[in-house]
């Protein structure tokens, strides 16, 4: 787990960028300091927790399609993810969770306004995302798969990796289309009844760069499953 200090910063993409009409309107938030893992959540690290004492649902040990201890965990639905979280909390007796949306942005730009924590382009060497895609990264290998967590050595200026691509990390966010009337203390913004789908950040290893952006955020039914999804936790 790393310490994120508390602050102030500049939440989704102003619209001269051309991003996605639910990353508007740009707004101010301000954090407060927390604790986020380092990493996804790797298999192994799931593997232990998993066997732990269930709390509301079931858990299953060996879920991933792309099998290896250090690769992050990935076909994990929201529930899963939050069961997860539930059991590590009993176990530790600290409150674990999903993070914000707000904190995950936060935490992935550690001070930046580029695109990407190092800058505006995104090239193999830096992240796992879906290289094919880049006219820019042509030649770069593209993985098609996860890979381990501690592959790229460029972190961002909070000590954190793998905040571009390699799997979509589950938010504790409800939906929703755009930003207008968002909070902006940090916390999730909760809807009182349909939660039904969530917020997922980073894009992954299957998407193009524009969508490993610190800004990109897409959708996903709690109960959607896919060998791109993964997270991590934070601490109180």
């Amino acid at each position: 787990m790393i310490a994120i200090r508390n602050g102030n910063f500049l939440m989704g993409s102003p619209e001269e960028k051309n991003a996605s009409s639910s990353e508007f309107p740009q707004h101010l938030v301000s954090v407060n300091s927390f604790f986020i893992g380092k990493y996804p959540i790797t298999q192994k690290q799931w593997k232990a927790v998993a066997c732990l004492p269930q709390i509301n649902r079931p858990l299953v040990v060996d879920c991933s399609k792309f099998k290896e201890d250090s690769y992050p965990v990935e076909q994990v639905c929201w529930d899963d993810a939050v069961e997860f979280c539930d059991r590590l909390s009993q176990k530790t007796g600290r409150y674990y969770r999903l993070p914000s949306e707000a904190q995950w942005e936060y935490a992935a730009r550690a001070g930046t306004t580029t695109l990407f924590h190092f800058g505006d382009i995104i090239t193999p060497e830096l992240a796992n995302y879906k290289v094919c895609e880049d006219p820019q990264s042509s030649k770069g290998v593209f993985h098609n798969q996860t890979t381990p967590v501690d592959k790229f050595k460029f972190a961002n200026a909070f000590g954190l990796y793998d905040m571009h691509g390699l799997v979509w990390e589950w938010c504790m966010d409800s939906w929703h289309d755009s930003y207008k009337r968002a909070p902006n203390d940090g916390t999730a913004w909760l809807n009182d009844r349909d939660s039904q789908l969530r917020v997922i950040r980073g894009g992954s290893w299957a998407d193009p760069p524009g969508n490993c952006r610190s800004a990109s955020r897409k959708k996903a039914r709690i109960d959607e499953r896919a060998n791109y999804l993964g997270f991590r936790v934070v601490c109180s």
